[in-house]
């Protein structure tokens, strides 16, 4: 299963954020400092390789399906993206090998914008996961951002993280979101079947995103799990102890989900001593995800203070 918002055709879930973007790039209104907030996995990015898509493949065969809110596989500019060859598109993301976006990772997007255009279409930087810019990346996009050409678009993904207030003012900001009802319905169009019969019911995450629940059938199915089988601990527990939420920030996410829908499941208000431990573990994830700590301490501590105290 390719997960990737890069490789996904079809948009469902947000046709109507998707029309609006679109005809205020007809009407030549669309701003050029986009940023859309939201929950991990809820189809930001998916969203933004549609956008971006239908703009460049406009006069070019095989254009975008507006339709039917497709990208068609045999466009020139999509097989371009997917090569990482087009001159009209620059997408910035976090290295599997680092725990923040580097300075220099903006550095060599300064130098890139800075050179003359291929052509006369619009240039369309996406810059992913911006709750990752350290100090320094911040500093060298904010100059970029003050007064970029006209004919450049700037689109960041921010997962419902705190970011400089600076940086968030240099932007329009949209909100993107999904009902349950809305995930699953997602959820299920990208699988071909029903979500609901591939898991037991307490394993059900009401606050889940498509995403998120892809990302555990994708692991399931990887690591040969029954879903309608094993339970929610045991679950937790594998996953730490196969640490590949080191390499992997995918798991990384899963499990962190995982763990705050399980203090959901077992805490009660009523329970001042489990209160407290599950705010210290929150904290924890928290600060693990803002600060990109090292985690493998903590999901010990986790492990046997809570899964196995």
């Amino acid at each position: 299963m390719n997960l990737s918002p890069i490789n996904q055709l079809s948009l469902y879930g947000h046709h109507s954020e998707f029309t609006n973007f679109i005809n205020l790039y007809k009407k030549k209104n669309l701003p050029n400092k986009i940023l859309l907030s939201g929950e991990k996995g809820i189809g930001k990015s998916t969203l933004a390789y549609h956008i971006i898509n239908h703009v460049l493949s406009l006069d070019e065969d095989y254009s975008y399906d507006l339709k039917n809110f497709k990208i068609n596989p045999d466009n020139k500019s999509f097989k371009l993206i997917l090569n990482k060859s087009n001159p009209n598109f620059i997408s910035i993301d976090i290295s599997d090998d680092k725990k923040s976006i580097d300075v220099n990772q903006i550095r060599n997007l300064i130098i890139t914008l800075n050179k003359s255009s291929f052509n006369t279409k619009p240039r369309l930087v996406l810059i992913d996961n911006i709750e990752l810019l350290n100090i320094n990346s911040v500093n060298a996009l904010l100059k970029i951002l003050e007064e970029p050409n006209d004919n450049i678009y700037f689109i960041l993904i921010n997962n419902n993280k705190k970011i400089l207030p600076t940086l968030k003012s240099r932007c329009l900001n949209f909100n993107i979101h999904l009902t349950f009802k809305q995930s699953i319905d997602v959820t299920n169009k990208i699988l071909g079947e029903n979500f609901m019969d591939l898991i037991h019911d307490h394993m059900i995450n009401y606050y889940s995103t498509p995403g998120s629940i892809l990302n555990l059938l994708d692991f399931a199915n990887k690591n040969d799990f029954d879903l309608r089988e094993i339970n929610l601990k045991d679950l937790i527990k594998k996953i730490i102890m196969d640490k590949k939420y080191k390499k992997d920030q995918l798991i990384k996410n899963l499990l962190y989900s995982l763990i705050e829908f399980y203090f959901r499941k077992n805490v009660s208000v009523k329970n001042i001593r489990l209160l407290k431990i599950q705010n210290y573990f929150l904290k924890k994830i928290s600060n693990s995800k803002i600060f990109n700590l090292d985690d493998e301490t903590f999901l010990m501590e986790f492990e046997d203070r809570v899964l196995n105290g």
